[in-house]
C-alpha cells in the first residue's frame, strides 16, 4: 500500500538524519521487517477492477491548509456501487487524509512485542463517516467477506483488523484466535482481541495491569507487552471469556 511505502521512505530519511547525530540506533532488520508486515493491507477481490477505475477518476479536495482534505467518489457514483464493491472501495481507499508528523518509531524489539494499538492508528488516511456507517451498517456481511478473503489469502491486513475494531466485531473472536494460532506470526491479532475487550469495557481486562500499561494514564500507541507464552495465553483466555459473556448476555 502506498502509505507503507511513504512511511518507510520517511523513516529511512529520518534514520539518516539522526544517524548523523551519532545518537540514533537503527532497529535490527527483524524489527524493520515486522513493522512492514504490520502495515500491510489486504486488497479484497470484489469488483476490484471497477473500483480501481472509479478511484482513478477522483479529484481530491484539499482543505484550507492544504495538509488535509477529502478524496471521495461523488455520492451518485458511490451509491451505484454494489455492497461488495463498497467494501472493496472502503478497504483500499479511505476518503479522508491529513498530514501527520507524529510518526510511531519502530521499536528495537518490535517483532517481540504485543502492541496496544494497531500500527495504522494515527496514519495519514482515515475512513470518512459514510465509510464507517457502511461498515457498521453492514457488519454481518463485512465480517463474512473478511473471513472469506482472509481464508483465501491466509493473512489479515491491517485494514481488515481496523474494520473489525471499528465494527466492534466481538462475534469474530473465536475466528481471530483460530486464525492467530494457525501461524502466530501476526501478533497484531492479539492486539485486535485486546481492542475488542477494551471497546466492550470487559471488567477483568479493564482492571488488569496490562490494560493500565497499554491504555491507562501513561498509555499510548508506543506501549507494548512483551511477547511471551504467559501474555499470549492470558490475552486469549480473557478474550474467550469475554466472547462467552457477550454471547449469552
Amino acid at each position: 500500500m502506498k502509505r507503507s511505502i511513504l512511511f518507510l521512505l520517511f523513516y529511512s530519511g529520518l534514520c539518516v538524519a539522526q544517524a548523523q547525530d551519532a545518537v540514533y540506533q537503527q532497529p535490527p532488520k527483524e524489527a524493520m521487517a515486522y513493522r512492514e508486515f504490520r502495515q500491510k493491507t489486504t486488497i479484497p477481490p470484489y469488483g476490484l477492477e471497477n473500483v480501481k477505475k472509479q478511484i482513478a477518476a477522483i479529484k481530491d479536495k484539499p482543505g484550507e491548509s492544504g495538509d488535509e482534505g477529502i478524496s471521495a467518489l461523488p455520492d451518485a457514483v458511490y451509491q451505484s456501487l454494489s455492497p461488495r464493491e463498497k467494501f472493496t472501495y472502503t478497504m483500499i481507499h479511505p476518503e479522508m487524509y491529513a498530514q501527520n508528523c507524529d510518526i510511531n518509531m519502530i521499536h528495537p524489539n518490535e517483532h517481540k512485542e504485543i502492541f496496544g494499538y494497531l500500527v495504522s492508528e494515527g496514519d495519514e488516511e482515515t475512513w470518512s463517516q459514510r465509510q464507517l456507517d457502511f461498515l457498521r451498517g453492514n457488519r454481518d456481511s463485512v465480517m463474512a467477506w473478511i473471513r472469506e478473503s482472509a481464508n483465501r489469502s491466509r493473512r489479515m491486513g491491517v485494514n481488515y483488523k481496523n474494520a473489525l475494531v471499528e465494527m466492534d466485531a466481538w462475534e469474530m473472536i473465536p475466528y481471530i484466535i483460530d486464525f492467530y494460532t494457525a501461524n502466530k506470526k501476526d501478533k497484531d491479532l492479539l492486539t485486535v482481541l485486546m481492542l475488542l475487550m477494551k471497546r466492550g469495557k470487559f471488567t477483568p481486562f479493564v482492571q488488569s495491569s496490562s490494560y493500565k500499561k497499554l491504555y491507562g494514564m501513561e498509555g499510548n500507541h508506543e506501549r507494548a507487552l512483551d511477547y511471551n507464552k504467559a501474555n499470549e495465553n492470558l490475552i486469549i483466555t480473557r478474550a474467550q471469556t469475554y466472547y462467552k459473556k457477550r454471547k449469552h448476555s
